[in-house]
């Protein structure tokens, strides 16, 4: 058989592996590098004052209520004062007769009553309803300062000792007085208890005469001002 020379097959194509491109993920450093610096600091500029506003918003809070969502009169017992009147700069007497400022009460509540020093039935009385109202509240009395405002020169009886005691005592004259404090028509300041902010702001007046069942809805009020001004005072004096 005649020889042909019968050459070999081709060689088969050798398989080649299938490539694949593994991308590692960037480092938190290679990351923020990418960002764009303006945008990284819109970012940080809105995470700053979102912060801010969570620390301010109790005082906010505090402000909208007490000045804004003022309560109706028919939820309220005292009668709220408007405009408020600021506290003036009255010179004032300690019983030791050492002079101070009137202004100088600022930093608490005030429940302020007023009375010439012999202090007959009805002024006992308010000092009473005075002492009790601060009491009853509880935790939150030390935010609450008793204030006696005495408008004549005369001894304060022995008697009341007991009864002022950790309150405030000064001396002011009625005709001075009559520049801030005010009774309603047809009454005396003597009748009435008085209400006063922490920044030295006559706010509200309680009926004239109150009793003791009158107090209760007093108290309403007072737990209301607390719970609404829970950053405007310092506790204790």
């Amino acid at each position: 058989m005649s020889g042909s020379n019968s050459s070999p097959p081709a060689a088969a194509v050798a398989d080649e592996p299938l490539g694949l491109t593994v991308h590692n993920l960037p480092t938190p450093r290679e990351a923020m590098q990418e960002v764009d610096p303006a945008r990284r600091t819109r970012v940080g500029r809105w995470k700053m004052l979102a912060v801010l506003l969570c620390c301010a918003a109790p005082v906010i809070a505090s402000y909208f209520t007490y000045y804004v969502i003022r309560p109706e009169g028919r939820s309220v017992f005292g009668q709220l004062i408007d405009p408020q009147r600021p506290v003036p700069p009255l010179p004032a007497r300690t019983p030791a007769g050492e002079t101070v400022n009137l202004q100088s009460l600022k930093g608490q509540w005030l429940l302020v009553a007023v009375a010439d020093a012999a202090c007959d039935a009805l002024c006992e009385q308010q000092l009473y309803l005075q002492r009790q109202l601060r009491e009853v509240v509880g935790r939150e009395k030390d935010r609450i300062d008793r204030v006696w405002l005495v408008t004549d020169d005369a001894p304060v009886p022995d008697r009341l000792a007991n009864g002022l005691h950790g309150a405030t005592v000064l001396r002011v004259p009625r005709e001075a007085l009559a520049q801030w404090l005010q009774p309603e028509a047809g009454h005396t300041l003597a009748e009435h208890l008085f209400v006063v902010d922490p920044m030295g702001n006559w706010m509200m007046r309680y009926p004239a005469r109150m009793d003791m069942k009158a107090a209760g809805k007093a108290k309403r009020d007072i737990d209301r001002l607390l719970r609404a001004s829970s950053s405007w005072d310092n506790a204790g004096r």
